[in-house]
């Protein structure tokens, strides 16, 4: 049970990282409902989430077009605390919507999601400092190493 949990977490988490945090995703309802089954929500949780999770999705892009209005690009860090901030006020207000299992569920889906994040950010960032940009000359992968 643990690892199929584990896997479904992993692949909710995995489409939820192929979106980018300026446009809308383009399969919401579908990630939503992956989310009500992992969670095990009612039609009335579903719902009750669903506008929580479009409010947080809707503060993360203003935040990037403010941004990017303004010219600046905002280091990092800054980026991380408005993020926490943004998932935290989003777990105060799930807290009186979901049971404290389902919350916990949500914690840890949270939580594999910025990994995986983080894992895709390192990679990207390596692979601009090895190739100069998002990826090896032509798209491709480099060959194994012939040690």
């Amino acid at each position: 049970m643990k690892a199929t949990m584990f896997a479904l977490a992993l692949l909710w988490a995995g489409a939820l990282c192929a979106q980018t945090p300026t446009a809308a995703p383009p399969n919401a309802a579908a990630h939503l409902d992956k989310l009500a089954t992992l969670l095990d929500l009612t039609d009335a949780q579903k719902t009750q989430v669903q506008a929580v999770l479009e409010a947080e999705h809707a503060k993360i892009r203003a935040a990037h077009e403010q941004a990017k209005a303004s010219g600046t690009k905002p280091d990092w860090e800054q980026m991380k605390a408005l993020h926490q901030q943004i998932q935290q006020e989003t777990l105060q207000k799930l807290t009186p919507v979901l049971s404290e299992a389902q919350l916990k569920k949500f914690q840890t889906l949270q939580e594999l999601h910025h990994e995986m994040m983080h894992h895709e950010m390192m990679h990207e960032q390596m692979m601009h400092e090895r190739f100069g940009h998002s990826g090896p000359p032509g798209g491709d992968t480099p060959p194994p190493s012939q040690n």
